[in-house]
């Protein structure tokens, strides 16, 4: 057997003959909490619900944007699960929201970290190889720096940089955090890495936003869910979003 045929994949993502596609734009939403706000904001603009795997897919419509948002996602596996089914389906840009621990003391609770590249410690992003440099780099929607051009004119704190995913929450050590802050990593979650990797992989087009939902940079976990700046962030950049993604869907 040659090296080609033994790397070949028994399963492709593909679309049923059955399944409708997506729109071009697919927000890609982590915490059920955000994906009830948008819901419960633009209720009236929703026109389907179907699933993806165990996440549930929803089409926005107002007559002139389409976009889909999927959520909720958990973890490494369940993200690239998704995202691999939604290129399947015909997506190719995607916004992913989720939330992250902060390594740095001046990431605080409520900022916003823009995964600029990532550290893996999930198990899911080393099954996909890149074999030239240029496969590092990671493309933006066009609708993903709009978005980003309406968050600088707002109230929030906004850092880029590196984030590190890691499938174990309990398993973030003292001497992990201290090496990775050290390295200057902003922020820790589940699934950055996996899904920079599989984007790069497959040639979608990928912007990432990570609220601060917690601390973890004075080696005791400080939780945020209840800080008013946290909840403030959330909406804003919700808003900030969706604003975006009604006025330029396919951009």
């Amino acid at each position: 057997m040659d090296w080609k045929e033994g790397n070949r994949v028994l399963i492709e993502p593909r679309k049923g003959r059955k399944e409708k596609s997506l729109p071009r734009t697919t927000c890609l939403i982590s915490v059920p909490e955000d994906l009830d706000y948008i819901l419960s904001c633009y209720a009236n603009s929703f026109s389907s619900k179907r699933k993806i795997f165990t996440s549930d897919c929803y089409l926005y419509q107002n007559g002139y944007s389409d976009v889909a948002f999927v959520g909720p996602i958990l973890g490494a596996p369940q993200a690239v699960l998704v995202l691999e089914k939604a290129i399947a389906l015909g997506a190719h840009d995607f916004i992913f929201v989720g939330w992250c621990g902060s390594l740095q003391s001046y990431v605080e609770i409520g900022s916003l970290v823009i995964p600029i590249s990532s550290v893996s410690e999930e198990g899911t992003s080393s099954h996909y190889p890149l074999v030239s440099f240029q496969d590092n780099s990671i493309l933006y929607p066009l609708c993903f720096k709009k978005i980003l051009d309406r968050l600088k004119d707002g109230p929030v704190s906004v850092h880029k940089g590196v984030v590190w995913s890691i499938d174990a929450p309990y398993r973030e050590t003292v001497s992990k955090v201290l090496f990775y802050k050290q390295k200057g990593v902003l922020g820790v979650d589940m699934e950055t890495s996996a899904l920079m990797r599989v984007a790069r992989y497959r040639r979608v087009n990928l912007g990432m936003i990570l609220i601060v939902s917690d601390t973890l940079y004075t080696l005791k976990w400080k939780p945020g869910l209840k800080d008013p700046v946290f909840a403030s962030t959330r909406k804003f950049l919700l808003k900030s979003m969706m604003d975006v993604l009604t006025e330029h869907s396919g951009a």
